[in-house]
């Protein structure tokens, strides 16, 4: 039991998401965090970062990993009311940052990586503009989604 507290003040103390917000905070609970990325070349791409360090899903109680994707699904449902992607793209890897956090990625046909996923060889130069929603905006929809699901 000591051995397993020393390994995580140690994964804590050199875990960027244990020290960082990971992005702007669009809205934070007891649990977890959303946060944008600030990626021109990927518009909407967002992170669900769990507040602690903790490596995968399997390490979260039920009642928990079932509170942290509702907020996924809440942020899916936001991105696509508010940007209306071609798709959405999840993904929660942790093979560079092991600490629990998902990415939640609008894509359109014709950004830059379509249809590879976004770590893969880029498809094209150009980077179109995109309109992104205010911030309020989306959080409005996202607070929105998250009550309906929890309704549902």
């Amino acid at each position: 039991m000591l051995r397993k507290k020393r390994e995580l003040i140690v994964a804590q103390s050199t875990c960027e998401l244990c020290a960082a917000s990971g992005g702007a905070v669009l809205w934070s609970n007891g649990n977890c965090r959303v946060v944008k990325v600030d990626d021109p070349v990927l518009p909407g791409f967002w992170r669900v970062i769990w507040h602690a360090h903790v490596g995968e899903m399997t390490d979260l109680p039920l009642l928990a990993r079932n509170d942290l994707m509702a907020v996924v699904f809440a942020l899916e449902a936001a991105i696509r009311e508010c940007w209306q992607p071609d798709k959405i793209n999840l993904a929660s890897l942790g093979n560079v940052v092991p600490h629990l956090h998902w990415h939640v990625i609008p894509r359109w046909r014709d950004d830059r990586f379509f249809p590879e996923p976004i770590w893969g060889k880029p498809q094209r130069d150009v980077i179109p503009s995109r309109t992104a929603p205010e911030d309020g905006t989306l959080l409005a929809a996202f607070l929105r989604h998250l009550e309906q699901g929890a309704r549902s």
